[in-house]
């Protein structure tokens, strides 16, 4: 005991004596000892949501996952979704469209959101340090119309005006699932992931689409639902999700990679 009496009294004695000294006399490496544990400030993360729902919208499970893994990573994120009305609007019992219904993407979208969103126009990469990008059809539909015209599809012009001010400011875009034909149409000669580029048993069932984003002038990638494919270059980072019929934690886990990457990349 009078051993760890010692040891103790050293130890106050210590830091009395360099909490007496002025701060213009403690040493550099001193402070730095002091605030080595202070918190970083977590990256700025847009959010851009295409409603509500895999068939016509955002695919929850992928925005949560985001969410999750953004939160995880100490992440400030902010939501966004254009105001304009859906494509169509699907009963997601049946997978059909309900006849004679209209929705608005923003006022779906604030469903995931929890209420908290903010219109897409408003968006401006310089107050941002990253932007993501899940998937769902609603990216197809409501965000650019792949879903009907293929390579040859219009993106939202909100959309294509964060894409590039992001790209622009060399700050990184994730996107999953479907999404990543946004960039592939966006931002000519980036490098992206949508999965296999086979079905393979009905394994990769919309597998059809890496061609579509080499007809767009994209390179694709194969990857594992569980990877993340960054194009080092361009600052973009792709991950399957959902385009591959897989249990929901590979999903997650391939999410997990992408928001990793996206805030490596953005410094932060």
């Amino acid at each position: 005991m009078a051993a760890l009496r010692a040891v103790v009294a050293s130890r106050l004695a210590a830091v009395s004596a360099f909490a007496s000294l002025s701060p213009g006399s403690r040493t550099p490496s001193l402070c730095a000892a002091l605030h080595r544990s202070a918190p970083r400030p977590g990256a700025r993360v847009a959010l851009v949501l295409s409603g509500c729902g895999v068939f016509d919208g955002t695919e929850i499970h992928e925005a949560s996952a985001i969410l999750v893994h953004l939160s995880r990573g100490g992440a400030e994120v902010q939501i966004f979704a254009p105001d304009v009305p859906q494509m169509h609007v699907i009963d997601h019992t049946k997978g059909q469209p309900s006849e004679g219904e209209s929705r608005n993407v923003l006022t779906e979208s604030a469903r995931i959101a929890r209420g908290k969103i903010t219109d897409l126009a408003k968006l401006s990469a310089a107050n941002h340090d990253a932007a993501i990008f899940p998937g769902g059809f609603g990216a197809a539909k409501n965000l650019s119309t792949f879903a009907v015209d293929g390579k040859d599809c219009k993106v939202n012009k909100d959309v294509e005006r964060v894409l590039k001010e992001f790209h622009q400011a060399g700050k990184p875009i994730g996107l999953c699932c479907i999404a990543p034909v946004l960039a592939a149409k966006v931002l000519r000669g980036v490098e992206v992931t949508v999965g296999h580029e086979q079905e393979e048993g009905g394994k990769w069932p919309y597998a059809g689409t890496a061609e579509a984003i080499k007809a767009l002038g994209a390179k694709h990638c194969v990857k594992g639902v569980a990877e993340a494919h960054v194009d080092q270059k361009n600052k973009v980072v792709t991950t399957p999700a959902f385009m591959c019929e897989t249990a929901l934690h590979h999903i997650h886990d391939g999410i997990g990679a992408m928001v990793r990457k996206v805030l490596e990349l953005s410094g932060k």
